[in-house]
């Protein structure tokens, strides 16, 4: 076996039981896998990214315009708790929550003869670069080997079980699911499960078919069985009708289609395909420790968590946060929520929604930086779904033009407040949501996308922040009611309160909202009037305030939190994913900024993968490299599960921790931002290496301005760096030691106290050589 192969998650035993925290994924967008590999009972949990209990309702609130003034009144007198009180019982959708993602069912698999006491050189992998789990072992000197891969063009799981002679395979298998479900026989090798999640929930249709070479097949109960064959496949697919009323004929062609095909070839297309989005970025730390390469993964894992360095499964942890976007999300499938689309709950933690005030959005962190634009699609068209939603929540909430969301939205695009005064009342979601449509627009300089689908979403959320904000006295535009999510703090008369007027996180999202709807229009030449009211708004916005322990402050009032070393770091908003706050253009924010991130710690912050991950391009973008990379040991040996996947606390005490994929995904994005940033219109090199990561390289990350970089470094300095320009756009590079383009003879040098630079014009489709000046 390829134990060493720095792509590979491997084990020596199977999942337990009850370890779907041991099993491994596979997925295609719209189905997703985890695969238990046990050799008797065997159990593959199955996902459809459309299986949500509950459909869509209308759930705006009337009454809540009714009572806005008052709580605003209460809020600017400072009377917390009285507006607190009002806004709960009067501001909230109707009901008072979104419904949940479920899980599909699972596949059963009971392989005869094949007891646990029997097994020898027992294996299991999933392998990234190809996206197929293998299950191996011996039994009576019987080679076994099942291959597992969800194929994404024929939306197909399939699981093939071979053996090295003829004649050993016999096993019995059903679809199941425990609530709200039929499984019935359509024939000898095939068997349908369907059923809706609760009474207005998805309706969904699964498909099992099996084919063997070899061997008897029958059914007995609710199982097909084989006995005594040379080979088997089974083929799952599963559809609802969120996409298609006939979505029983749809599994039935997705299935068909994937029978077309002989297995060999459909395998090779799911690798190609998966390949073509998989092998644009590479990552690779030299000096590896071949005591550590050696190791299961899990061994490997525990070793990290006693003492140690691993490069190598930094590496392997940051391509697998790419593996898990690229099977979580793909174009025409729902995006990747809380748990990206592996669930096997029927009442999930946070009912793996998407949560849209930091979890969804740092799920998409990677996708245009790790050159997986492709898979920002499923995000851009849930915000489309949301828009006619918002703005029919902005009208009856707020009595305002424009596109609201709140601090979650489900399958169908719900926008209107849920949950609670401290963390429910948040109207930015919609305007966050739309820094990833410009994000898209900055990497891939597309116009067309800017001007028909990124611009006009834009402006919508602008114009409801524009009509919702309020002056002061001073004439200051304030926000609210609002909060800091999710953050608490002590209000004058020492009572744990939430809702506020203009916390800090809403006057960035505010100000770089605008100043994005006014450089697109720029770009695109139309919309003056209206954005001379934007110039103006933002010139009215309250100003960013540093507080009495020099940290950035959170509120308008330097008020003492509830929670010192609380999970949400909204308030830093402005230093990443915003670039309003730098080291070089506002060091002292910077520096506030540092101070509260020392003071989140100090308390003990960042014990969630999430906050974690935030930590780590926090630390990142204030170039302090030896502090990214101690987050980034401390989220594996303290956030991450034996098959990687990211864990978040519970949410009470007799629960265990529960699997969140923005901490996988976000720790992605945040690794290459240790080794690559691009905003403020500069690209930066290595700009928080750390120590550890002596020599090594990257290739394949994406900057905005559309280039794709290449960066290779030895003993801590760049060795070389190729910038291939996709727009033609002009380009600086900056580094911590002079440079000098190999390619080019016109470079502009430009002064910089913390970095050196150089700026030149590119053309489309040429490469640019980055050398150390020497």
């Amino acid at each position: 076996m390829e134990k060493h192969n720095c792509l590979k998650l491997w084990y020596q035993e199977p999942a337990g039981y009850n370890e779907w925290l041991h099993a491994l994924p596979v997925g295609n967008g719209k189905m997703g896998g985890m695969v238990y590999g046990r050799t008797w009972k065997d159990v593959i949990q199955l996902n459809e990214d459309t299986v949500w209990q509950r459909g869509p309702i209308d759930r705006n609130n009337p009454d809540s315009y009714k009572y806005l003034p008052e709580v605003r009144k209460l809020l600017m007198e400072g009377r917390v708790q009285e507006a607190q009180d009002l806004a709960e019982l009067t501001m909230f959708g109707i009901p008072n929550r979104q419904p949940c993602y479920q899980t599909l069912g699972d596949l059963n698999l009971l392989f005869m003869g094949h007891y646990q006491g029997l097994v020898e050189n027992y294996y299991r992998e999933l392998d990234l670069e190809t996206a197929i789990v293998k299950v191996n072992y011996q039994i009576k000197g019987i080679k076994y080997q099942r291959e597992i891969f969800a194929a994404t063009t024929e939306q197909v799981i399939v699981v093939r079980i071979t053996a090295d002679k003829p004649g050993m395979i016999s096993l019995g298998t059903n679809l199941f699911r425990k609530f709200d479900a039929v499984t019935e026989m359509i024939s000898d090798d095939k068997q349908a499960i369907y059923g809706s999640c609760g009474i207005n929930g998805s309706k969904f249709f699964g498909l099992l078919k099996l084919l063997n070479e070899g061997g008897t097949l029958k059914t007995a109960g609710d199982h097909i069985i084989v006995e005594k064959a040379d080979l088997v496949t089974l083929y799952i697919t599963a559809a609802t009708d969120f996409r298609s009323k006939n979505y029983r004929q749809k599994s039935e062609e997705q299935l068909q289609r994937a029978l077309n095909k002989p297995y060999n070839e459909l395998k090779q297309e799911h690798i190609k395909e998966h390949q073509e989005l998989f092998k644009r970025v590479s990552f690779t730390l030299n000096d590896l420790d071949d005591s550590m390469s050696s190791l299961p993964t899990n061994k490997r894992l525990e070793q990290l968590k006693k003492s140690g360095e691993d490069p190598g499964l930094i590496m392997l942890y940051y391509q697998y946060g790419r593996y898990l976007l690229i099977t979580s999300s793909r174009p025409g499938s729902m995006p990747a929520n809380l748990q990206g689309i592996w669930n096997q709950s029927m009442t999930p933690a946070w009912d793996s929604k998407y949560t849209i005030n930091i979890n969804t959005e740092m799920n998409y962190w990677p996708a245009e930086v790790g050159n997986l634009s492709e898979c920002h699609y499923p995000l851009f068209d849930l915000i489309d779904s949301m828009l006619e939603n918002g703005r029919r929540t902005a009208r009856v909430h707020y009595g305002c033009q424009g596109f609201v969301a709140h601090h979650n939205t489900d399958l169908w695009g719900d926008t209107a407040p849920l949950d609670n005064v401290f963390c429910g009342l948040w109207p930015l979601g919609a305007a966050w949501l739309c820094y990833h449509l410009w994000e898209h627009y900055e990497y891939n300089q597309n116009l067309q996308f800017l001007k028909e689908r990124a611009y006009p979403v834009m402006i919508e959320a602008a114009k409801f922040l524009l009509d919702f904000m309020i002056e002061d006295e001073n004439g200051i535009l304030l926000c609210g009611p609002s909060l800091s999510p999710e953050n608490q703090y002590y209000d004058a008369e020492g009572l744990r309160s939430g809702l506020c007027m203009s916390p800090v996180m809403d006057t960035m999202i505010i100000k770089g909202l605008f100043q994005r709807c006014i450089k697109a229009a720029d770009i695109l030449n139309i919309e003056e009037t209206f954005c001379l009211l934007l110039e103006k708004a933002i010139i009215k916005l309250p100003e960013i305030k540093i507080g009495k322990r020099g940290q950035l402050q959170e509120w308008m009032e330097d008020y003492e939190e509830v929670n010192p070393g609380h999970r949400h770091l909204s308030h830093l908003f402005g230093l990443f994913p915003d670039s309003q706050i730098t080291p070089e253009e506002t060091p002292e924010l910077a520096a506030a900024a540092c101070k509260s991130l020392d003071l989140r710690l100090k308390h003990g912050g960042g014990r969630t993968g999430w906050s974690c991950a935030w930590l780590i391009v926090l630390w990142a973008r204030l170039y302090e490299s030896e502090r990214a990379y101690e987050c980034v040991q401390k989220l594996l040996r303290e956030s991450t599960e034996y098959n990687l996947f990211d864990m978040h606390p519970p949410q009470g005490s007799n629960t265990k921790n529960v699997f969140q994929i923005d901490g996988n995904l976000g720790a992605t994005a945040a690794i290459s931002e240790m080794l690559l940033q691009s905003h403020n219109g500069e690209i930066k090199l290595l700009p928080a290496l750390p120590v550890a990561w002596k020599s090594g390289s990257i290739t394949g990350l994406k900057a905005r301005g559309g280039f794709e970089i290449e960066i290779y470094w030895q003993e801590g300095r760049l060795k070389e760096a190729k910038i291939l320009s996709l727009a033609g756009k002009d380009c600086t590079i900056c580094c911590k030691y002079p440079l000098q383009v190999t390619t080019i003879d016109e470079v502009i040098e430009v002064d910089d106290n913390i970095f050196e630079k150089i700026s030149f014009k590119t053309e489309k489709g040429s490469s640019y050589i980055i050398t150390e000046q020497v």
